[in-house]
């Protein structure tokens, strides 16, 4: 966990953008994962590793931001 806790909020958010929600047009890869997994047609190991790939960022910074507010880390 302190690996997580060295990463810089600035860089998260970064990643967040660019690569949790690219590509941004039609719709983000995400947003596309998301809803093929909730209908249950999420079943390629292409799409699932997709899912992990471009929600990795999402799930670092909550990660973060949980521990910032429990343990009170510093930035």
């Amino acid at each position: 966990m302190k690996f997580i806790d060295k990463i810089p909020m600035v860089v998260l958010l970064i990643l967040c953008v660019l690569l949790g929600l690219a590509p941004f047009v039609p719709e983000p890869h995400i947003v596309e994962k998301i809803r093929m997994l909730s209908q249950g047609t999420l079943t390629k190991p292409i799409d699932i590793f997709d899912l992990l790939y471009h929600g990795a960022p999402f799930i670092l910074l909550a990660i973060k931001l949980i521990r910032l507010k429990t343990h009170g880390a510093s930035q």
